[in-house]
């Protein structure tokens, strides 16, 4: 390597440059010295062509802010350079990439695309590490990212593709990832992404290779790894299934030939419950259950009897009946979800013409909860003993506990649970409580709705605002302030505005320098008609009323937040069906406000919105959402209850 000056018009960019295929780069940075001192750092160049051009190899932004301050009329300066042997491509990118990595990190796929380039060159995965100090792990990780096709390299350098979907494309072969591309462009087919897509990657569960029972090294199988989870997995999972039976059947007759009394092979996917048997040794007739998971995954359970089978021998009967052998199953799991599926679809079809049948499947699944989701009962907590009791003492409580006991009647459940509402382990099946209702008239049916709702509702929630807004709570018929209430208060600001607001500005300036004891003493004095002072009667703080609002602008009243939070999110609905509206405007059969099937159909809403009514903050329009008629059922033939 040597030293020279070389004019700028005699230098290009190498396309072995890290940064070679890149846009023009920012030089904003290196500019200004550039244009008043010149190039300091020597670039990297090596000999182009048989003239006396030279292409650089590392320094692409040094040339490029040279080159513009020569544009700009600027002095024309020959650039230091050191010139590297000629012809070895793989020194080339090797340089660029360690001067460009120890500088301003080009984007990460150029990194990826680098190293595969190196690769290329000839380099071997352990040189690349030796000379980046990176692990050898790494090192494969960046090479297999290199080497996904070009287009999802692209998708993900502009933000498209999440890290986790590219990390589980390396595991894909490329006709795999030229097929996930076409899922991805057809805008009617589903695209899997993250760990959905190792899973549609393997056709299926992605099983490992540790769950083998077989000899992994020793089988023909194809093996799949994960660079980055350092897992393996099968290519091929149905013959892995092939060899795993195989092997779970010589278990099987192994167990068999040392004395045990059977080996019983559960379906696969089945889970062995433990607390649905018993301990028994080989000596007392124990078998052994073999747990075969979906990922491959095989449990032999050792010495057990079915609980029934246990007890039975505990009371000396049937000790020598033979063990109890699980029948084969009429239908498969396969077949089962089939059925299932289409039963599904067919009854969420029908119901779209019961809606109060529909209405009750709500009620007893919020009641009983369901296999996918639960909802659960809204535990009250307090942070302090005294503001649990001052709300359990609450007139309101007591007016929803005294509905809740009439509800819990009706229902025909214990009087002494807490809630109508299961939770945890303690909930009805939903086949009692659905057959209940369909039992009772539509008005008794909405009497459990609102104990439920009430239940379930979430303290301090969006819900609390639309909701109290909707209905015209009042807080002056259930609140009253108390010792709690005022105990609480800490803040002089908030003390002197609730002082302004009880007893008027003019009390308020004449204590502007109070302290907060003497200030609550006067709230207390006006709430109770105490010390000469004019009572005012049924107050409610500005933070408890509905909508709420704050005494101050620094913000910290939650329920004022929250309000705010369901006036954005109503604002944001809105804007999307207006938007919606206006791009549909040209089909009558999507006009907003019709029920589905009246779009359908051409027909008219059965009921109109009722006037927006007037608050003193104005329409409830502006406050929340117009008010539609919710207190009718709809209309439909009287339910059925359920075969006894």
């Amino acid at each position: 390597m040597k030293l020279d000056f070389i004019p700028l018009d005699k230098l290009t960019v190498a396309k072995t440059n890290m940064r070679g295929r890149c846009r023009t780069p920012d030089v904003s940075d290196i500019l200004p010295t550039i244009r008043a001192r010149g190039i300091l750092v020597p670039l990297l160049v090596r000999k182009h062509g048989e003239g006396e051009g030279f292409e650089i190899v590392a320094g692409r932004r040094r040339y490029t802010a040279a080159s513009k301050v020569a544009a700009e009329g600027g002095p024309d300066r020959p650039a230091p350079c050191a010139i590297l042997e000629g012809g070895d491509d793989a020194d080339a990118i090797e340089a660029s990439m360690i001067e460009n990595l120890a500088r301003i990190d080009p984007d990460e796929v150029s990194q990826w695309e680098s190293f595969v380039k190196l690769a290329k060159a000839g380099r071997s995965t352990e040189e690349i590490a030796d000379a980046f100090a990176f692990e050898i792990a790494t090192v494969r990780r960046i090479l297999a990212l290199g080497a996904l096709l070009p287009r999802i390299r692209t998708l993900y350098r502009a933000g498209a593709v999440d890290p986790a979907t590219v990390r589980h494309l390396t595991l894909a072969s490329k006709s795999q990832q030229r097929a996930w591309l076409a899922l991805r462009e057809d805008p009617d087919a589903y695209c899997p992404t993250g760990h959905q897509l190792k899973a549609w990657l393997f056709g299926g569960n992605a099983v490992p290779a540790r769950h083998a029972l077989f000899d992994v090294e020793g089988c023909d199988l194809a093996l799949v790894s994960d660079l980055f989870g350092e897992e393996c997995f099968f290519a091929d999972s149905d013959a892995f299934w092939t060899l795993q039976t195989e092997a779970i059947a010589a278990r099987k007759k192994a167990y068999l030939d040392a004395g045990w009394s059977d080996v019983v092979v559960m379906a696969r996917g089945d889970w062995f419950r433990s607390w649905q048997h018993a301990d028994a040794p080989k000596r007392k007739g124990g078998r052994i259950y073999v747990e075969v998971r979906d990922s491959g995954e095989v449990n032999f359970h050792e010495g057990y009897l079915t609980t029934r089978e246990a007890e039975a021998r505990a009371r000396g009967e049937q000790s020598d009946a033979p063990a109890e052998k699980p029948q084969r199953p009429e239908v498969t799991r396969a077949m089962n979800d089939y059925i299932g599926l289409h039963r599904h679809a067919a009854v969420r079809a029908d119901l779209l013409r019961h809606s109060g049948t529909a209405l009750r499947a709500m009620v007893a699944h919020v009641i009983a909860g369901a296999g996918h989701y639960r909802v659960e009962v809204e535990a009250r907590r307090a942070p302090k003993p005294e503001i649990a009791e001052s709300a359990e003492t609450a007139s309101a409580e007591a007016a929803f506990d005294v509905q809740r006991r009439a509800v819990l009647a009706v229902l025909g459940f214990d009087p002494d649970v807490p809630t109508v509402t299961g939770s945890g382990y303690d909930r009805p099946a939903f086949a009692s409580v659905f057959a209940r209702l369909l039992e009772l008239p539509d008005a008794v049916v909405l009497d459990v709705v609102a104990v439920v709702m009430g239940e379930t509702l979430a303290v301090g929630s969006e819900a609390i605002e639309a909701i109290g807004l909707q209905i015209d709570t009042d807080m002056r018929r259930h609140w009253q302030a108390d010792e709690t209430f005022l105990g609480l208060i800490r803040d002089r600001e908030v003390l002197r505005a609730i002082v302004a607001d009880i007893a008027g500005d003019a009390v308020a300036d004449a204590n502007a320098g109070g302290t907060a004891k003497a200030l609550k003493a006067i709230i207390a004095d006006h709430l109770q008609g105490t010390n000469g002072r004019a009572q005012v009667e049924a107050w409610v703080p500005r933070w408890m009323a509905f909508p709420p609002a704050a005494y101050t602008e620094r913000g910290g009243a939650a329920s004022v937040e929250a309000q705010a939070r369901a006036l954005a999110d109503i604002r944001d609905a809105e804007g999307v069906r207006t938007a919606r509206c206006a791009s549909a405007a040209s089909d009558p059969g999507a006009a907003s406000g019709r029920r589905p099937q009246e779009a359908a159909d051409g027909a008219r809403p059965d009921s109109a919105p009722e006037p927006a009514r007037r608050t003193k903050t104005g329409t409830k329009r502006e406050a929340l959402v117009d008010r539609r008629r919710v207190d009718e059922p709809p209309a439909e033939a009287d339910p059925q209850p359920l075969a006894a």
